[in-house]
């Protein structure tokens, strides 16, 4: 089993992008299971969510304390700690970011997926938010999934011109993400 644990604020669509990934594992004939954790429910205010996926049935319900992928949808918490705890060696690390990355953030951390989510999104839909973007970058970095199955599962979410900004997103983070690879 893969699990793979969100971090952004309320607004960001963490939960969405959580669910749509679930959706697009079902597309593929695995198994996925997502769920939120929320603090205070609010616009910027910290969430979490979790996803799993697997060959076969999950039964595990369970928050996700040593995920092998992290989401990260707000730049300015990928120097906290906390984001990292749990990381499994050889993790990967998708992150929402404009600045280049010159140092490994965890020692956990063997790849990063990084991409400036939030001006795709502007550019794509007219707000920053940066989930569906980086659902493309997410299937580009980890090889898990194929980007035609996320774009299938955006329209479960979507529709009209909303779903055809939302898949416009998806594909440039597939495409424009940067992958770092740092030994093993």
């Amino acid at each position: 089993m893969i699990e793979v644990r969100f971090h952004g604020r309320g607004g960001q669509g963490s939960v969405t992008a959580a669910r749509i990934l679930a959706d697009a594992f079902v597309l593929e004939g695995k198994y996925g299971s997502s769920f939120p954790m929320f603090g205070f429910e609010r616009r910027g205010a910290p969430v979490t969510a979790f996803l799993r996926f697997d060959d076969h049935p999950i039964k595990e319900k369970t928050q996700i304390y040593t995920p092998d992928c992290l989401v990260v949808l707000d730049s300015f918490l990928k120097d906290s700690a906390f984001i990292y705890e749990g990381l499994k060696p050889g993790g990967v690390l998708i992150l929402n970011g404009a600045k280049p990355v010159k140092r490994r953030p965890d020692a956990n951390v063997q790849r990063l997926g990084l991409i400036d989510a939030g001006a795709v999104a502007s550019e794509e839909m007219g707000i920053p938010s940066p989930n569906t973007c980086l659902i493309g970058a997410f299937a580009a970095a980890t090889g898990w999934i194929d980007l035609e199955s996320v774009l299938a599962s955006l329209g479960h979410y979507f529709k009209g011109d909303i779903l055809e900004k939302n898949i416009r997103s998806a594909q440039r983070g597939f495409r424009e993400v940067k992958v770092i690879q740092w030994p093993g």
